[in-house]
Order: structure tokens, then sequence, then C-alpha cells
């Protein structure tokens, strides 16, 4: 594989799944741990990404206050107005990070009364901004790949708390492999979050379909939401169309 043909891999997958590690780049592309961190140096100098140890992270995801360059944002914006529709005045709600998440924060209504628990300090800056919703910022360690708290501390609390609707986004879904992640610590999170929700829903570009990765979350029957920015109809729906879920 040539080195442009590389880098676009590289960039794909941090368009997707907002980071990257070395070593599952080392597999995918099968090439050496020098080639990617060269790779990753290169697109850090021409400022497509930011290198953190083990990996990258995409730009869109360092920060909530700069939209152009959220990848796929005009995708990520009928979604977050299609999960909004969820949202009733008194409810109590959990969410993870990420900028699905963040562009569904921005859609809430003005004069919305609710209680939010986030795992995400920059989605509990966009929440901040209502005067009318509480906003509760579950603390413990802060992973710097993913933006969001975790660990026993975290999954301690969530223990603790029982919310109407828990919103997440996801790295990939399957029809019958569920959900999954690359990432130990995460897929123990989103299990929590689950456990702690009398409903959930999930939110993804289409890209995230019919994709697997290697630690399980959770079947795809115990999601009652998945949301996209495709017509419920979409051929592309067809195999989560089949399962007990409820397609937005």
């Amino acid at each position: 594989m040539l080195k442009k043909e590389r880098h676009d891999f590289i960039m794909r997958q941090i368009n997707l799944h907002n980071r990257v590690l070395t070593s599952d780049l080392v597999q995918l592309l099968n090439v050496s741990e020098d080639t990617i961190r060269r790779d990753l140096q290169e697109l850090v100098d021409q400022g497509r990404l930011f290198k953190v140890h083990g990996g990258a992270l995409s730009k869109s995801y360092h920060s909530s206050f700069d939209d152009s360059t959220v990848y796929a944002r005009d995708s990520k914006i009928v979604i977050a107005k299609k999960a909004t529709s969820l949202i009733k005045d008194g409810m109590v709600v959990l969410t993870g990070g990420g900028t699905t998440i963040l562009e569904f924060v921005k859609q809430l209504p003005e004069n919305l009364e609710a209680t939010f628990f986030t795992l995400s300090p920059l989605v509990a800056v966009e929440l901040a901004k209502y005067n009318n919703i509480e906003v509760i910022l579950i603390g413990g360690l802060f992973s710097k790949t993913s933006q969001i708290t975790y660990g026993g501390h975290v999954i301690g609390q969530l223990s603790d708390i029982k919310v109407d609707l828990c919103l997440m986004g996801t790295s990939a879904i399957h029809p019958e492999e569920g959900l999954t992640d690359t990432d130990w610590e995460i897929n123990q999170l989103k299990k929590a979050m689950l456990a702690a929700s009398k409903k959930s829903a999930v939110l993804c570009i289409s890209e995230k379909l019919d994709i697997s990765l290697r630690l399980k979350v959770c079947p795809i029957e115990s999601i009652n939401y998945l949301i996209t920015e495709l017509d419920q109809n979409d051929e592309a729906l067809a195999g989560y169309r089949v399962k007990n879920i409820n397609i937005l």
C-alpha cells in the first residue's frame, strides 16, 4: 500500500471512530509500528489530526467549539434532530460523549426542563447553556483519547442511578454482532451505561453500520432505538428492521 493510501485509510478510521490506536493500525495495514508512527506524525504536521500516546485523535473530537472540522456534520445534525424527538420535559437522561452527542445537545429545545447525567466534560459545557437543564457530570479518571470519564469509580456511580434514556455513540454496529468496540475500558463503561437505563438509543452515521470490532458491548436486541441519517426504510437498514429495535 502506498503512503497516500495508508494516510487515506488512517483518516477514514479517524473520521469514523474519532480516534485510532497505533497497535490496531499496525494489524489493519500489516506494516511496522515505526511506519505507522511516521504516518501519524506526517498527518499531525499537515494539521489533520492530534497525536496522543498510543494513537491519534480527530481534530473535531478535541473541542466542542469548532464545528468546521466535524466529520459528516450534516448527517450528524439530521441524527441529532431525530434524537431530540425522544426527549420530553421531566426526563432523566444519560449521555456518553462524541461529536454526534454534541450535535444532539445543540439541537435540544431552548426551554427543555430535564436532568442530564453525562460522562463528557465537553457535553456538560454545552448542556450548561440551557437554563432549565440540571447537569450532573459523573467524575472519575479522564480518557484523553475518548474525552470522557471512565474507570471503577464511574461505573460505581452509574450503578446507583436509573435514568429514563441513555444516548450513546458507537464505534461499530452490526445486526448479528451487535454493538462492539476496541477499547476495554470504554466497553465496560458502555455496559454500565446500558444497565443504568430503562431505554437506550444509539446515534451513529450510516458508515458505521455493518461493522464488527473485537470487543462486544451488547447484542442489537438490547438497544431500543437506532438513529441514523438514513430514511428508516432505506435498504441499508434492512438487517436491523427484523430485529427488536426501533429505527428513526
